[in-house]
């Protein structure tokens, strides 16, 4: 009986080694390799989709680029308009979509909600759910399609001769760890099952051009488990995020060949799905804070997207000796640049109390621009005077005090404008740029112009 080969790959671009390695000489990654068992192959195993369909469907020639006719791509549109934002206007014949999230954070929903309400026929692969699982959620979802079907398998040559006998338009797979080939004789979820399973289906959904979502799971870094190859493999990588505390998830594109990577979509968890916002902005904006101190309200940037959100602040005597710093949804480190600028700049003493910040609605804001409208929200909670409810805030704030520019102000603008307020606090140097302003538009320099406009 031949023993068992043991061969270490490493988790972020799949490279092999005999031994174990601290340092990847491929991508440089530290501690990245992890050890798998291949058991001896007994005999030359066909790949499960060239098993099914036979020999190539025809040879590759070299042409030149100028005699390739130039074809508009066809999209199916998504009933979805969030989903149908994010992936680029609709859904492209054989494309690979990777959807990675947390646990529970309803990637699953997502798709069935799509499997359910798309004009197509569609092809579920469940390798997580029983079929009885998947009719109970769909039941609470209260959506039907009299074209979809579900395939609880995870065998990746079923699902290509189930395919040969449905021909589905579209195939959803949850999820690409559950799938195994036989070609590869390692245990599912393994580097390399997920790496052949996702090339064969790469082959297949552009072979016989049909549209395949497969879902990802993600590490404890937040990372889509398996190797880095993984994501370049495919067309469009997506990821749900969102705090399982808060209703609202967000749907951001990390990669996208066939769109914008800068789009993002906001949904509403619900006892019966996944719900589209379509104006994130009075949703995530309270109306009963008028008069309290440490609000504001902050012109946020979410990839193209312009949104208001609501920005709170605490400050508060540090009574238990070491000041905290505390952010949710806001980076930290960011956090304590803004005070020590605040404290240098301003003169205000915050090294002795607490500071607490919060972005409403469970939002993760990286735009720089959210820096005015946070250092208002904690002078305004330090000076406990509260900040006027008519007033949004854009700007980045440096190291020196200057409050800099920020892109697409226009487009933050016109948000603003649509929600009735009146007043816009901005960069000075943004000034020039701005035509026909839609509302009142106040320039600062610095940040001693901001607590004299906020204190007189």
């Amino acid at each position: 009986m031949a023993k068992d080969k043991r061969i270490y790959y490493c988790q972020q671009c799949g490279a092999s080694s005999a031994k174990w390695i601290g340092k990847c000489p491929s991508c440089q990654a530290w501690n990245t390799y992890v050890e798998e068992i291949v058991a001896p192959k007994s005999g030359n195993v066909v790949p499960a989709w060239v098993d099914t369909a036979g020999a190539e469907s025809g040879a590759s020639r070299v042409t030149l680029i100028q005699e390739i006719d130039s074809v508009h791509e066809v999209r199916y549109p998504c009933p979805d308009p969030e989903l149908n934002r994010v992936i680029g206007g609709g859904i492209v014949p054989g494309s690979l979509v990777l959807l990675g999230g947390e646990p529970g954070i309803g990637k699953s929903t997502l798709l069935l909600q799509l499997a359910l309400t798309v004009p197509m026929r569609v092809l579920y692969v469940s390798g997580e759910e029983s079929s009885n699982q998947l009719r109970m959620r769909a039941d609470r979802l209260e959506a039907s399609n009299e074209t979809c079907y579900i395939l609880p398998s995870t065998d990746l040559a079923e699902l290509f001769r189930q395919f040969k006998n449905l021909k589905p338009e579209l195939v959803i797979v949850d999820s690409i760890q559950t799938l195994f080939t036989k070609s590869i004789e390692s245990t599912p979820g393994s580097i390399s099952q997920i790496r052949e399973c996702t090339g064969q289906l790469l082959r297949f959904a552009k072979e016989s051009n049909t549209p395949v979502f497969i879902i990802g799971h993600i590490t404890k870094d937040g990372q889509i488990a398996g190797p880095k190859v993984l994501e370049h493999m495919v067309d469009t990588v997506l990821q749900f995020e969102g705090d399982r505390h808060h209703a609202y998830r967000i749907l951001r594109t990390v990669k996208n060949r066939f769109g914008s990577a800068a789009e993002l979509g906001i949904y509403e968890m619900s006892g019966d799905g996944l719900r589209p916002v379509l104006n994130p902005s009075e949703v995530l904006i309270s109306n009963n804070n008028e008069g309290l101190s440490g609000v504001s309200i902050t012109a946020a940037l979410e990839g193209a997207r312009p949104m208001l959100i609501e920005t709170q602040a605490l400050v508060s005597s540090a009574v238990y000796g070491t000041p905290q710093r505390n952010s949710n949804g806001y980076n930290l480190r960011r956090l304590n640049m803004l005070l020590a600028v605040l404290e240098k700049r301003c003169g205000f003493r915050l090294s002795g109390h607490d500071v607490f910040v919060n972005v409403a609605g469970g939002l993760r804001l990286d735009d720089p621009g959210v820096d005015l409208g946070i250092a208002s929200a904690i002078l305004s909670s330090m000076e406990n005077i509260a900040v006027s409810r008519n007033v949004v805030f854009a700007g980045e704030i440096g190291l020196s005090g200057e409050i800099r520019t920020v892109n697409r102000i226009e487009q933050r603008m016109a948000e603003a404008a649509k929600l009735g307020f009146e007043e816009m606090l901005v960069s000075e140097s943004s000034l020039k740029k701005i035509k026909d302003p839609p509302i009142k538009v106040i320039g600062l320099s610095s940040v001693i112009g901001l607590s004299e406009y906020l204190f007189g």
